[in-house]
């Protein structure tokens, strides 16, 4: 009959713990890695747009609609809209390297507890 190891709660909470901000880091870099292919989609709407001359016709989505729209509205707009994604990327960055770290400093913490201790 084995006996099974029975962690102490301290330690039992500092891997939970763990375990909930390693989730937490993917769902940061998820949202980041999101973001980004948005900048980039906004980036190459913003690069043909501006190709384009001042009376060019331009549609834009909206919901499941294409209005028409000016290019000067437009171009207001996509770069209104990758200052946004931009500060949501910068937010999401700083969450992700807190994270990282902190996922550092608790693995190290955890480590350390499970080391047999020297003075048996």
């Amino acid at each position: 009959m084995g006996e099974a190891i029975s962690l102490p709660q301290q330690l039992q909470e500092q891997l939970l713990r763990l375990q909930q901000l390693q989730q937490t880091l993917q769902v940061v870099v998820s949202q980041r890695q999101q973001l980004e292919l948005e900048r980039s989609e906004v980036d190459r709407a913003l690069s043909e747009i501006e190709k384009m001359t001042d009376d060019a016709v331009i549609f834009k989505s909206v919901g499941s609609l294409l209005i028409k729209s000016e290019r000067k509205k437009v171009i207001d707009e996509l770069r209104e809209r990758r200052e946004l994604v931009e500060t949501r990327i910068t937010v999401l960055t700083r969450q992700q390297t807190r994270a990282e770290e902190r996922i550092k400093e608790l693995q190290q913490i955890i480590q350390e507890r499970l080391k047999p201790s020297s003075g048996n």
